[in-house]
């Protein structure tokens, strides 16, 4: 695969929204490689490993666009704006967003304003970090044995920082597996909610911190304990959080990974 590098039309490039994975350079995808060594502007996240951004041509320019509990180095409409400039006055524009562009990314929010803006836009998608961080747990989200259906969900919704619409007790009924993203915060309420709606108290749930990094860390506690354990070992974001049965296969799965530390 080779980027757009032609002439730009009417000094209007593309902007392409690629997903740097969770952590490990070696999930990067090879088309998101390619574009980190051709871009010429590269608008990138807090999450993305300095690794990854080590891939970036060194003739690029570097924005961080971070967002980090709270403090931002760019609000969104800023960031979106930046990236519409940017695609007026260079060739090979690349988003670049921890894990995937779409999920819990806000990537479909800037692909509407790039869209609505008249600027080309691609989308490459990333290794998300609530399937690669449990994976180097060794919690596989499916297996035969434990479970056969696995959600995925946002714990900032807790937070207010969107709009409320999560249905935890819905969430509670539907999956066997459950996958919080952004949910440290929030753990109390969630963990409550779960409780509150059906699920038993010893239900198992790991947090992975700093996931497919050599810095990952994992805690394994269940529903009413977790909250405990949190506080007790400090434990913080940014983490995934996996709830259910297949976390049980931890303790023989986990252990493959040497480096990563367990709580």
């Amino acid at each position: 695969m080779q980027p757009d590098r032609g002439k730009v039309t009417q000094a209007v490039g593309k902007v392409y929204l690629v997903g740097a994975g969770p952590g490990d350079p070696g999930l990067l995808t090879l088309k998101g490689k390619i574009l980190l060594e051709s871009a010429d502007v590269v608008v990138y996240d807090a999450l993305v490993s300095p690794e990854i951004l080590a891939k970036i041509a060194p003739h690029a320019e570097k924005i961080d666009a971070g967002k980090r509990m709270g403090r931002h180095s760019l609000l969104q409409n800023q960031t979106t704006e930046l990236l519409i400039a940017k695609a007026r006055e260079h060739a090979i524009v690349v988003r670049l967003k921890g894990g995937d562009p779409f999920i819990f990314g806000r990537g479909g929010e800037e692909m509407e304003d790039l869209i609505a803006a008249g600027i080309s836009v691609e989308v490459v998608p990333g290794v998300t970090s609530g399937i690669a961080a449990p994976a180097y747990a060794g919690i596989p989200l499916t297996h035969r044995n434990y479970s056969s259906s696995v959600i995925f969900v946002t714990g900032h919704e807790m937070a207010g920082k969107y709009r409320p619409g999560v249905n935890w007790s819905a969430i509670a009924q539907s999956a066997e597996t459950i996958v919080v993203y952004m949910g440290v915060q929030n753990l109390d309420r969630i963990a409550h909610e779960l409780m509150t709606a059906g699920l038993a108290g010893d239900t198992p749930i790991a947090l992975v911190r700093w996931g497919t990094t050599p810095n990952q860390q994992e805690l394994i506690a269940t529903l009413e304990t977790i909250v405990e354990q949190v506080e007790l070992h400090k434990f913080s974001a940014p983490s995934i959080a996996v709830i259910g049965n297949v976390v049980k296969l931890h303790d023989t799965l986990g252990s493959f990974y040497a480096s990563k530390e367990s709580i």
